[in-house]
């Protein structure tokens, strides 16, 4: 089945589905016809006789995505205009039925438990919203560094009662709370950091998420470090502007490690290391001091990633210095650039 989608109406009521089944599965996508069927291969057996919808919302793909994804029997495809992926996904939950609310990707592969996974951490009824993790089958150096750093992240999000960060490759809501809260900020006009600032929102009013390490699905991690670190410049960039929107964020949360914006001071730090160095020619050189510190704060991970991967271990100094300098000017690029935009309506 296809649907032409409309938005209509002044406000999140406005033509809004009723919530008839226990759960809804969104998954945004653009141009995706040569990925989501690997996603909906996986999800359509763990919905088979529950009642949960499979809704795909094609956000104006100019290739045959809508024409996939209608061949599966639990799929309902939403198509609209393209206005990004958190309007796509404010529309996937404004069609939805269900009580629940669950998002993964196009270019994810969701484990055949991941469904229950999920609703199974709504059956306490304080929790509002729920993240699994990502896992990778791919051998490449970049790709494995990468996975590492993830679970470095779940590692600290495990030792947790409560989070504050729930990313949209495998993530739950309460339908109602979802709506309340006007859904994904639509002034990202990217996939990034919308995720991470609806969940600072929601933490602001209280409400209980979960982190769920059982709920995994499959992902193809940027597979060169190139790739890797453009994205971590774009991530810290419009990071800027969660944070902007919601500033107690900007000292800690639940999914970053305190040592990564430590490490984000290394490409000022030795700017300035080598202009003293150069000026004052102190006895010990600033700049290896500067080197050392950071050495030194690479270790704890360093020794996590050498006990999985002595190679990735090896290099993680290294990797995580290239990582802090991409961060550092995508957070600088995000302060002096990056406008904050008035909030469309997220849920019309």
């Amino acid at each position: 089945m296809t649907d032409q989608a409309q938005n209509t109406g002044s406000g999140p009521a406005s033509g809004v589905a009723s919530s008839s089944r226990p759960a809804s599965i969104i998954i945004p996508t653009f141009n995706g016809a040569a990925r989501i069927v690997h996603c909906l291969d996986a999800l359509e057996p763990q919905v088979a006789g529950t009642g949960i919808e499979i809704l795909v919302v094609d956000d104006g793909s100019k290739d045959d995505t809508a024409a996939v994804a209608s061949r599966y029997q639990s799929v309902r495809v939403i198509r609209q205009k393209n206005a990004g992926p958190a309007a796509a996904r404010n529309r996937g939950a404004q069609e939805a039925q269900g009580r629940i609310l669950l998002f993964t990707d196009d270019d994810c592969v969701p484990m055949p438990d991941w469904l229950d996974a999920m609703l199974g951490s709504f059956r306490d009824p304080e929790i509002v919203g729920a993240k699994g993790i990502y896992r990778t089958h791919q051998k490449s150096l970049a790709a494995r560094f990468v996975q590492i750093e993830y679970e470095d992240k779940y590692l600290l999000m495990a030792n947790q009662p409560s989070i504050d960060f729930v990313d949209t490759y495998s993530a739950g809501f309460i339908r109602e709370r979802f709506l309340e809260m006007d859904g994904y900020d639509q002034s990202f006009p990217v996939a990034c950091a919308e995720d991470i600032e609806l969940s600072y929102r929601m933490s602001a009013r209280g409400w209980k998420m979960v982190f769920v390490p059982q709920a995994i699905v499959y992902h193809t991690h940027p597979a060169t470090f190139s790739s890797y670190l453009k994205k971590k410049y774009k991530f810290a960039y419009w990071r800027v502007l969660a944070v902007r929107k919601n500033p107690g964020k900007g000292v800690k949360d639940s999914h970053t490690p305190q040592m990564m914006k430590l490490q984000l001071l290394l490409a000022p730090a030795l700017v300035a290391s080598v202009i003293f160095d150069l000026i004052v020619r102190p006895s010990v050189p600033a700049t290896a001091v500067v080197l050392a510190a950071f050495l030194l704060s690479t270790l704890p991970f360093a020794l996590r990633a050498f006990r999985k991967d002595p190679v990735v271990g090896l290099l993680s100094p290294i990797l995580l210095a290239a990582r802090a300098c991409a961060q550092f000017f995508g957070v600088a690029a995000g302060i002096l650039g990056a406008k904050v935009r008035s909030p469309k309506p997220a849920i019309a």
